[in-house]
């Protein structure tokens, strides 16, 4: 296990993480702060409509406990991470009738194809092994009309962005490129995908279409905030 996924696993790092490490990590990489990124939660997920949503990579359920308040009345929020002291944290802080956690692993997830009207995960797949098969699985389980939508780092495709994906990489991060995601979006056949970049972070969010909106708008995704 790399310096990086040691350091969300360790007990002390689950009791800060959502008060201190989260919004000033998170503020430094995107200029971004935790109320804008929860408004941006709610609204790609459509969460006035999603039903039965997932939180992959959920840690300490601070953003799934947020996300269960604002599904409907018969909504569910299930969250999951691979580490037991954030879901311990999870379980004791930010449970609730509507939000639940499970412990699991983002490239083998426990659940049926088409079992989430939405899914989601923040800030985690550049700490995930195997970060592209986490993703294909969250396109599984995304039901038809549902949406998806992540937020992980990013690199530009310069000097500059090799320079932060060799530095990153020595602690176990992952830097992403522009069109890691999009691409694979694409090719998985979801559409109305929008993408936007800020500083050191991507935003990218999509639709599993229904059967007579297969093949809409899958063009290239809309890009903005760059050098935000």
């Amino acid at each position: 296990m790399n310096l990086a996924r040691r350091t969300m696993n360790a007990p002390a790092l689950a009791a800060v993480y959502e008060r201190v490490w989260r919004p000033t990590v998170f503020y430094l990489a995107t200029g971004r702060t935790t109320e804008s990124d929860r408004r941006f939660a709610v609204d790609s997920l459509q969460l006035d409509r999603a039903h039965r949503v997932l939180d992959i990579a959920c840690g300490p359920g601070n953003f799934t406990h947020f996300l269960s308040e604002h599904v409907p009345a018969d909504g569910y929020v299930t969250g999951i991470d691979f580490s037991p002291p954030m879901l311990a944290r999870a379980r004791a802080d930010n449970g609730g009738p509507r939000a639940g956690y499970v412990r699991g692993d983002a490239r083998y997830l426990p659940f049926a194809d088409a079992s989430f009207d939405a899914v989601c995960c923040f800030g985690a797949l550049y700490l995930i092994p195997d970060p592209l098969v986490a993703a294909r699985e969250m396109i599984r389980v995304l039901a038809p009309g549902g949406r998806i939508a992540i937020t992980t780092s990013h690199r530009p495709d310069n000097p500059l962005g090799e320079l932060t994906r060799v530095t990153a990489a020595v602690s176990g991060l992952r830097m992403f490129g522009g069109r890691t995601f999009p691409d694979l979006f694409t090719a998985a056949g979801l559409v109305d995908i929008d993408q936007r970049v800020h500083r050191f972070f991507q935003y990218v969010t999509a639709t599993r279409p229904t059967a007579g909106a297969a093949g809409r708008g899958t063009g290239r995704p809309a890009v903005s905030g760059r050098g935000v």
